[in-house]
């Protein structure tokens, strides 16, 4: 039903006596007694919305923290990590469609509810892996474990010799090479991890389309902007302690509780250290699981607000009512909506979605905007351990602590932006570009913020330590370690006393070792007096160099930055989040959402991390071997090379969404701003009019039912 026939109807309404004997109306304008118990399960919903929103924040803060994790834990590169976070997506896009279209006529809550319950068992199903894994074996270290039984002075150059390159494979019995990929297996447990997180995106599907169309539907105009930006804001709370418990979880070994501690020979900083990735997912599975119980107490629909009635906007349900209200109380047929007739309508309803410019344009940016920020945001910790030499556990301790509540700030501000200031459709388009224009200027002069490659012996410098080593000079032979039979697809850094990083303390030509505690020193290193002839100290310790303290002010500088462009973007956020929902019919708001929803997942959520993890793959210098010489996850990374992918494949994504924002703007004021006066004298014309024929509709009002009544609200 269009505005003015709607307008005419409450007209009809306001200016009409009740007919003796006639049917009431009255139950179709709830009085301020009754309105206050559904403002409050209104409250309730908004209550419910937003810790489930927590809930699913939380477990997809958690998973970005634990990509890292995932990585080395399953000995995969970060395409086919991108795959299993991307498999989130997946799982909207298998029902996003009809659970926005068909959900929004039937009961919203309880649909909701169930999509928590579905969410809730996938996320544990994502821990499930590490009860059914082998422990944690990190490469040759072990053999350095108090547990061993080699002497406490261990040749690392002999033990080398004795340890197969991928080349020497081919010399192990067939029979033993079986056995090691037979146990090699457990590494496609990562299987589980996709299958978990596929089932977290299906329950996810409803709860953004329904929940935010549930409370713009109920919820005062002027209120409607506020309770958005309330429960976006606690969505972006929810990452942050998905990140800070991805820091905890990373200072706990992979496999704590079922391994005796001191026999662990690596430390957090490490670049083999895995920690327990799994915890947080049953945690934050049984969150999700306690979300779905509120939403099976709350009503189906709620009296909407006066100052709806009064606008004359319309619910959602409303296009999918029957015109014959006659006998409607006595029909019970009637109540329920046939599939049919909704099914018809669908089409007719995504063509006229598709023919609104402002929708389509603002759906191209929104989709392109979401591909920099889902491809920046998925490897963001990944960035930080490399660019900057940081333990995953700082990394994802700073996102949440500093950056994430930057962007919670932003969303807040928006809303608060829109409601104090009452900004029109424009004005939010404005704040909407001007806030994207902004923070992606702020995030170039990220570019000028990185750390020089780390020296590592024969991959970014030479075994003299000298100059770099350009792409066709790498090599990790020398004539330092010549004597040695060393593998080169082993890492086990080894940081010499010259500030240079060895491979592997085999390759630093190392001819004892000693413990003292849980580090290793190793001693008569020939390639570390090789670059530094004079020192007299041929000694090294288990583990990577830090980088230089050049590279910790850096990182202060990046933290700075990356706050401050963080609230930039997301101050838009609910501007634009308005925009959406005032371009469109009323009665399409949860479709509308759906597709915006599923254009999001397909075109950004799946792609994005995918195709940001091939790229970044391309700049590895050292990729890890596993029991079968195949392939595994990649170890050290060119910092320049990763930090110009990085940023500047995100800056490129977020131009092009700016040119596209700017259009929606153009198209807006082109086509809607013209129309509001004509709109304007429109409506002047229809309540002069309705004045005028006041008497004569008093007169018609026994024999006739208007065509739109408040008591189609609640038939569904």
């Amino acid at each position: 039903m269009d505005t003015s026939s709607k307008e005419n109807a409450h007209l009809f309404h306001k200016n009409s006596a009740q007919p003796a004997g006639g049917p009431s109306f009255k139950a179709g304008y709830p009085s301020t007694e009754e309105a206050r118990p559904c403002c409050g399960k209104l409250k309730v919903f908004l209550g419910a919305l937003s810790f489930v929103y927590f809930a699913k924040a939380l477990a997809e803060g958690y998973l970005k923290s634990t990509i890292t994790q995932i990585e080395r834990r399953f000995d995969i590169p970060s395409s086919l990590v991108g795959i299993i976070d991307g498999s989130f997506e997946i799982g909207n896009l298998l029902v996003i469609t009809f659970v926005s279209y068909f959900g929004a006529k039937l009961h919203r809550p309880k649909i909701i509810g169930a999509g928590c319950l579905v969410m809730g068992f996938g996320t544990m199903l994502i821990a499930v892996p590490q009860f059914f894994m082998e422990k944690y074996s990190y490469e040759k270290y072990e053999r350095y474990s108090p547990s061993s039984n080699l002497t406490p002075n261990i040749s690392p150059c002999y033990l080398e010799s004795s340890s197969p390159s991928p080349r020497s494979i081919v010399g192990k019995s067939q029979n033993k090479i079986n056995d090691e990929c037979e146990v090699d297996t457990s590494s496609s447990m990562w299987v589980y991890v996709f299958l978990g997180n596929l089932l977290r995106g299906l329950g996810e599907t409803p709860i953004q389309p329904l929940g935010i169309a549930y409370l713009d539907d109920f919820a005062s105009e002027d209120n409607a902007a506020f309770y958005i930006g309330c429960v976006q804001t606690v969505a972006i709370i929810g990452p942050i302690f998905g990140f800070l418990l991805g820091s905890l979880c990373a200072k706990l070994y992979v496999d704590i509780g079922f391994v005796n501690l001191d026999h662990i020979t690596i430390t957090p900083k490490d670049p083999q250290w895995v920690g327990a990735w799994w915890l947080g997912y049953l945690i934050a599975g049984f969150l999700s699981l306690l979300a779905a119980v509120p939403f099976w107490c709350l009503p189906k629909t709620l009296p909407r607000s006066q100052s709806r009635e009064d606008s004359g906007s319309s619910s959602e349900k409303s296009k999918f009512i029957t015109d014959d209200p006659v006998n409607y109380q006595m029909a019970p047929r009637e109540e329920s909506m046939k599939i049919m007739e909704m099914a018809r309508d669908f089409l007719p309803s995504l063509k006229s979605l598709f023919r609104n410019p402002v929708y389509i344009l603002y759906l191209c940016a929104s989709t392109v905007q979401f591909n920099s920020l889902f491809g920046m945001v998925t490897y963001k910790p990944k960035y930080i351990e490399q660019q900057y030499g940081q333990s995953s556990s700082k990394a994802n301790f700073v996102i949440g602590l500093i950056n994430i509540p930057a962007v919670a700030l932003g969303i807040f501000s928006g809303g608060i932006v829109m409601k104090k200031f009452r900004l029109g459709i424009c004005e939010a388009t404005k704040l909407y570009l001007g806030s994207s224009v902004f923070g992606y200027l702020l995030f170039l002069s990220l570019f000028a913020l990185g750390c020089e490659n780390s020296s590592v012996a024969g991959l970014t410098v030479s075994y003299q330590g000298t100059k770099p080593v350009s792409y066709h000079e790498r090599a990790l032979f020398s004539d330092c370690n010549s004597r040695c039979k060393c593998s080169d697809s082993k890492w086990e850094p080894m940081c010499g006393d010259n500030g240079i990083t060895y491979a592997s303390a085999c390759l630093a030509g190392c001819q004892s070792s000693s413990r003292s505690g849980k580090n290793i020193i190793f001693s008569n290193c020939t390639c570390v007096g090789f670059a530094a002839p004079k020192s007299g100290n041929w000694s090294g310790m288990m583990g990577r160099c830090q980088k230089d303290n050049g590279c910790s002010q850096m990182f202060l500088y990046f933290l700075v930055i990356s706050v401050i462009t963080s609230y930039t973007l997301s101050l838009g956020g609910i501007p634009g989040y308005i925009l959406l929902l005032r371009c469109i019919q009323p009665q399409l708001k949860s479709f509308a959402l759906g597709i915006y929803t599923l254009a999001v997942r397909v075109l950004a959520g799946i792609p994005a991390p995918v195709y940001f993890g091939v790229l970044i793959d391309t700049s590895c210098l050292k990729w890890g071997f596993k029991k079968c010489g195949s392939r595994g996850s990649c170890r050290l990374y060119d910092s320049h090379a990763f930090r110009h992918i990085y940023l500047g494949l995100t800056t490129l994504l977020g131009t092009v969404s700016v040119f596209l924002s700017t259009a929606v703007l153009l198209v807006l004021k082109k086509k809607y701003v013209s129309k509001r006066s004509s709109f304007i004298t429109a409506r002047e014309k229809i309540v002069m009019s309705s004045s005028v024929k006041k008497e004569t509709c008093a007169a018609r009002d026994h024999g006739l039912q208007p065509k739109y009544w408040p008591g189609k609200e609640t038939r569904l």
